[in-house]
């Protein structure tokens, strides 16, 4: 086990303080390093820090961003002595003659994050703490933000989901098996000046046995593999059991009007049967879910994901154990994603899956929100033709488009697709006249009221007029289900 970060909290919030009166923030890193800055590595470190001006502020994100040694004496120009002191009070940097850092500090939106930073793959601790990976990037955009009393982060890591929620939850709980995560979670919470989240050390519920929070994230180790290599990817588990646990505690734990969002994997013998084992585990929960997967790969494709850190001859090991294991337990399809639990009284379960493009994913709390209400408001609908009695509005920005195709050479069909710009961007298929009432969605009348005038002003027979209305009832409880439009009773 490795001797740092020292938990030394007024240490901590001195050095928070003192690099963000040196300007270091994410806008800071961008300007100087490019819009691609977040991308670098270990290997690309020296060259970016070639771009860095002669500035304090350059010589901030040599140290913390670059994770690179500076001297002495430029640290103490950047961040004062006291910052240089709280370095050294909380092991996260050597300081002597030069400054050199033992972890990386990142900004990520208003926080500073502290954690191990650049991976040096095999030679990574067992209790090696990631930074803001992909996989948290994920979490975070899909966590509802609501104003709540009780969180819980689950496997916190470095605590950067638990430092999310502590800005809109008054107390947050943050668990996890090794002490060393705690250790960073405290630093980064007093790096922020955070003061309501408490850790608590234990496997992944067990130290909250009887408690029920408003808000649960979990981005625990899921990672289905034979290894029992690093604490925050190898589970230790059998199979995707800890997913399974997963979503079946964070069930038991949600308090009435809760949100639970957790990353999971689950396996399945092969691709027609890629979301069987998920499915029956949300729909045991007997809430309301939304699986959003990730990543859908075959066995082998899964493993060389997971290994690509390695080469030549590691590489082919790591294959032949993967494979190997995975043939064991009958696998031939491996899926990620994430999965958001929903406890509303008085509603009939819902469940929804929709694969997710993670590269193209912006903040979807907002979103989310809406999706689960109008789920449960479409649920107390008496029939489909109930929806032409509401009104609908727009609630985010959507795209339409509209593509002509021939039809058996005679004629030019229009078919339409509507883009969600923002969020989860999932796209809706539809028709062109639909698309015509989408367009034109009004707040202070009825849906079907629209459609009327619509198939008016486009000329339909009573037959096509059906067809519009069946089509518009349909495009419309999609959206509604995303989170794209927004209903009221008329």
């Amino acid at each position: 086990m490795t001797e740092y970060p020292v938990p030394n909290e007024a240490a901590a919030r001195t050095l928070g303080r003192s690099l963000r009166n040196s300007g270091y923030s994410e806008d800071a890193v961008y300007r100087l390093l490019g819009e691609d800055a977040y991308a670098g590595d270990r290997e690309t470190a020296p060259v970016e820090a070639r771009r860095l001006p002669d500035t304090p502020l350059a010589t901030v994100v040599r140290a913390f961003f670059l994770q690179l040694p500076v001297s002495r004496s430029e640290a103490v120009r950047a961040i004062g002595p006291r910052g240089v002191e709280a370095l050294k009070a909380t092991g996260l940097a050597d300081v002597g003659d030069e400054v050199v850092p033992r972890s990386r500090i990142l900004p990520i939106g208003k926080l500073l994050l502290a954690s191990d930073g650049y991976s040096r793959d095999a030679a990574d601790p067992a209790d090696y703490v990631a930074t803001y990976t992909p996989t948290a990037q994920v979490l975070d955009s899909l966590t509802p933000r609501a104003e709540v009393e009780r969180a819980l982060d689950v496997g916190t890591g470095g605590g950067v989901h638990a430092l999310l929620a502590a800005r809109h939850a008054r107390h947050v709980v943050a668990t996890d098996v090794t002490t060393r995560a705690l250790a960073y979670t405290q630093l980064n919470a007093a790096l922020n000046g955070l003061e309501n989240i408490e850790t608590r050390q234990g496997s992944l519920f067990e130290p909250v046995a009887g408690e029920t929070f408003d808000l649960i994230t979990c981005n625990a180790p899921y990672v289905v593999s034979p290894e029992r290599r690093w604490a925050y990817r190898d589970s230790g588990f059998e199979a995707d059991e800890l997913s399974k646990e997963v979503v079946r505690e964070a069930s038991a734990h949600l308090a009435e009007g809760g949100f639970a969002t957790v990353q999971v994997a689950w396996l399945a013998p092969d691709e027609d049967r890629a979301d069987e084992r998920i499915r029956e585990w949300v729909e045991a929960t007997g809430l309301d879910s939304w699986i959003l997967p990730t990543l859908s790969l075959d066995a082998l494709a899964n493993a060389a994901e997971w290994n690509s850190h390695l080469a030549g001859a590691a590489l082919t090991d790591a294959l032949d154990e993967w494979t190997t294991y995975f043939e064991r337990l009958g696998v031939g399809w491996v899926s990620e994603g994430v999965v958001i639990l929903h406890r509303q009284a008085g509603t009939t379960p819902t469940l929804r899956i929709d694969p997710i493009d993670d590269d193209d994913l912006d903040d979807a709390g907002e979103q989310i929100k809406r999706a689960f209400e109008s789920r449960a408001q479409l649920a107390a609908f008496n029939g489909r033709e109930q929806l032409l009695d509401t009104r609908l509005a727009i609630a985010m920005p959507i795209r339409i488009e509209e593509d002509l195709e021939p039809d058996d050479g005679r004629a030019i069909v229009v078919t339409g697709r509507i883009d969600i710009s923002e969020g989860t961007k999932h796209e809706v298929e539809t028709t062109s006249e639909a698309i015509e009432v989408i367009a034109s969605l009004d707040s202070r009348l009825p849906l079907g009221e629209i459609i009327d005038v619509t198939a008016g002003e486009l000329g339909l027979s009573d037959a096509e007029a059906t067809r519009l209305r069946r089509d518009v009832l349909s495009v419309s409880r999609e959206l509604l289900e995303l989170g794209a439009l927004r209903l009221r009773r008329g």
